[in-house]
């Protein structure tokens, strides 16, 4: 098993950190790992992706060409990302941010409304951990409790307060996703 996964969206929307999550799951699970964060030079409001390898082999390459999963956060990343995704791939998308459909139907498509969810929430800065819940039940690579297990040893001291809100957003990601009924996976 080795899946290639990326995320994209725009600076501070937790696409580095969302990345950096599944990262450390991965190497809380035994299972190898490499992350690759990229983003723009504005920080807030710039481009931000990241790319994560998880495998239970060695990674020859930490290079993504084709990945078999993306999760695109606004439009410019769906219109960058949606081409380059395998056949039988998953796309995540957030649908409260990007009105238009996904054209390819080779693939399977999960529109999850990551923002609405997020506040909802009464946090907007939640739609990453909506989106990540998502992605980790779709995938079966670890389980949603694992990665929040990974969440409450990573969370930065600052943001402890907020873990019971986070582990809520990827349940409720998680659930839209566990109701999927994928035709690739």
């Amino acid at each position: 098993m080795q899946r290639e996964i990326i995320i994209s969206g725009f600076g501070g929307q937790g696409v580095l950190f969302a990345g950096q999550l599944l990262a450390y799951a991965a190497l809380e699970n035994n299972l190898f790992v490499t992350w690759i964060p990229s983003y723009g030079p504005e920080m807030r409001g710039g481009t931000a992706h990241c790319t994560v390898i998880i495998s239970e082999d060695e990674i020859g390459s930490p290079l993504i060409r084709n990945p078999n999963a993306v999760v695109v956060l606004n439009l410019p990343s769906l219109d960058k990302y949606e081409d380059l995704l395998i056949e039988g791939g998953v796309l995540i998308v957030n649908s409260s941010l990007i009105e238009r459909k996904v054209k390819r139907n080779d693939i399977d498509t999960i529109y999850v409304p990551a923002n609405e969810i997020a506040e909802e929430l009464g946090n907007l800065r939640l739609a990453n951990m909506v989106i990540l819940g998502a992605l980790v039940t779709y995938l079966k690579v670890y389980s949603i409790e694992s990665l929040g297990e990974s969440l409450k040893l990573h969370l930065p001291e600052r943001h402890q307060h907020l873990l019971k809100q986070n582990l809520e957003a990827m349940r409720r990601g998680a659930e839209i996703a566990g109701q999927f009924q994928p035709a690739f996976a």
